[in-house]
């Protein structure tokens, strides 16, 4: 609550959550709206917040409320950039927040810290990917990159999803308001299932490097593989990448599960694959472990907590290794034990009823 006994307003600007909020949507959403999808959802049960999430046009009306959420229509991912940036400023106002908080990297963040200060709101910051990709948006956008740091040093909180993530901050940019909070997920009691296939979920991002799991399938012909490979914005390669994996005999290609309906993929799930080049904290990693299934993943490893936790595997970059690692798995059966790790780390670290207090008690000490 307020000092004067009001709910906290808290307003989330996510763009691309809306297909969370209503499932009939079937666009694209990633790792990033699930978290802040979750969080928002449990942060307004409390009758001392009040949440707001800015989202996209998705063809609904202007306000709606959904799971105790009042979503406000922001911009129009078919207009141009200024038009958006209008559109994006008249919801922030519509808000009416005390705490504003965004988690992506892209120029929405530096206007979103410029609303704050101007109208001096606490404005807060999520982060999102890895480090090394967001020194990689600096190099490759030099000017949006300083504004991009600019947006960050303004921030009275950043929240970070690993200790590597908020290490990178605190030395790359000198910001010390840096803490560290796991993503979290709502945890349903562990159910046994036939454990049949290799699964890896994502979209066609480049970055995710789905061809890599086509290729692992092939030199696996024993295993049965099966990919939920979603078409990422703007992707026009993906009829071929669609092309390449039903050539695979031992691969069932999925275009799209609905969210709501995917726990029953990671429960056939003997081990979960991650191809990508580099992750922040993969929402995949914790739906694959909440469900026990162990993880085989050839980057991504934040704070090393797949060998920490023995949780699974990392292949350091290395598609042999990855296979290696896959092999060793299956091999006697290992990946039931490593899963059933795999799920105790998940209930101590991502229960998002434990997170969500950690949140509101950051929460509250800014106002």
């Amino acid at each position: 609550m307020n000092p004067g006994g009001m709910p906290i307003r808290v307003c989330f600007v996510s763009p691309k959550a809306y297909p969370l909020f209503d499932p009939q949507v079937e666009e694209v959403f990633g790792g990033a709206e699930v978290d802040l999808y979750f969080l928002s959802t449990e942060l307004a049960k409390d009758a001392g917040f009040q949440v707001t999430v800015i989202v996209g046009d998705y063809g609904q009306g202007p306000v709606e409320n959904r799971q105790g959420v009042t979503l406000i229509k922001g911009l129009d991912f078919r207009q141009g950039a200024l038009s958006s940036m209008v559109k994006l400023w008249r919801a922030f106002h519509a808000a009416h927040a005390d705490i504003y908080l965004i988690k992506t990297v892209s120029p929405g963040v530096a206007w979103l810290a410029l609303f704050c200060k101007v109208h001096r709101k606490a404005f807060i910051y999520r982060t999102s990917s890895a480090p090394q990709y967001d020194r990689a948006y600096r190099q490759h956008h030099r000017l949006m990159g300083k504004v991009f740091d600019w947006a960050l040093r303004q921030a009275r909180m950043v929240f970070a999803q690993s200790a590597e993530a908020a290490s990178a901050l605190r030395c790359d940019l000198g910001i010390s308001v840096v803490q560290v909070i796991p993503n979290g997920h709502r945890l349903a009691p562990l159910q046994t299932s036939a454990r049949d296939v290799i699964l890896w979920v994502g979209r066609s991002d480049r970055i995710k490097r789905p061809d890599l799991f086509i290729d692992l399938a092939q030199r696996l012909p024993e295993e049965q593989f099966v990919m939920i490979c979603q078409r990422a914005t703007g992707d026009e390669n993906y009829p071929s990448l669609a092309g390449s994996a039903g050539a695979v005999k031992n691969l069932q290609f999925i275009e799209r599960v609905p969210f709501a309906q995917i726990d029953p993929w990671f429960r056939r799930a003997k081990v979960f694959v991650n191809t990508s080049d580099q992750e922040g904290f993969p929402n995949t990693f914790i739906q694959a472990a909440q469900w026990a299934v162990p993880i085989v993943s050839l980057n991504a490893n934040p704070d090393d907590f797949l060998l920490r936790h023995q949780c699974g595997l990392c292949a350091n970059g290395s598609l042999d290794r990855l296979a290696e690692g896959l092999r060793f798995l299956l091999d006697r059966d290992r990946f039931i034990e490593i899963g059933q790790n795999a799920r105790r780390y998940v209930e101590q670290t991502h229960d998002i009823t434990a997170i969500a207090e950690k949140y509101k008690q950051a929460l509250r000490g800014l106002i």
